[in-house]
């Protein structure tokens, strides 16, 4: 049985969990979410950086790992008026859920890396307005400033405006987007800091899930077009 097998029920198990019900969300956090007040090293992690024939390369010497999310939102485009080339990238939006709550939840750190590399593919198929008021911590805030810089909004984590260093595109089995259906996963992304970062330097969005645009505009009328995705977005600082 593969690794993806035998862990497909704890999955399932552990995305109820995050996803908590509207009474769950009435009363205390679930037992599950209470493990974020179990110390995590967060050195014992490793991001993703080989999609199996390339690899991003390593984050820069000196700098440390400062957090783990899984984001969830939309990888967004545009279409000219009668438009029949590929859909313009225009920029994305994603809330940043808080990862860290996850990591003790299993035996060891290998295991809670190989869970943590299924659960794009199972985020992406959940409603964004249900994950938004979901028990779970939202860390910051993924969006493309008005210059049409990508953010990352941690709060009191940090806040990184960053530009592209290098990318890799998904492995071939990665989930093409909700419910299994889609363009495609996005690729995965090395981005480093700009002007305007305080206290993050890089980041990688690695595991994407969903998020490519179809191919063609198909020649209507002006319009946007917004893609489900879902990946993991490591910090460094």
């Amino acid at each position: 049985m593969s690794i993806r097998s035998s862990f497909f029920a704890t999955v399932t198990v552990l995305i109820l969990s995050i996803i908590s019900s509207t009474e769950a969300r009435r009363t205390k956090r679930s037992a599950h979410l209470d493990s974020r007040n179990q110390p995590v090293n967060l050195n014992d992690y490793h991001v993703p950086l080989s999609n199996g024939s390339a690899s991003l390369p390593s984050p820069a010497a000196g700098l440390s790992l400062k957090a783990i999310t899984l984001g969830r939102g939309t990888q967004n485009y545009t279409c000219k008026a009668g438009s029949t080339a590929a859909p313009v990238a225009v920029g994305a939006k994603a809330d940043l859920l808080d990862a860290t709550p996850l990591l003790p939840l299993f035996p060891s750190p290998s295991q809670s890396q190989t869970i943590l590399n299924l659960l794009p593919e199972y985020l992406v198929s959940f409603d964004f307005a249900i994950i938004e008021t979901s028990s779970i911590p939202i860390l910051g805030k993924h969006i493309f400033d008005g210059a049409g810089v990508p953010t990352f909004d941690l709060g009191k984590n940090g806040v990184l405006k960053a530009k592209k260093i290098a990318n890799i595109a998904a492995p071939a089995t990665a989930c093409k987007g909700a419910n299994g259906k889609g363009n495609g996963a996005v690729d995965w992304l090395a981005l480093t800091e700009v002007p305007g970062s305080v206290g993050l330097k890089e980041v990688y969005r690695v595991e994407t899930a969903g998020g490519k645009a179809p191919a063609s505009c198909g020649g209507g009328p002006d319009h946007h077009i917004e893609v489900d995705y879902a990946a993991q977005y490591w910090f460094f600082g």
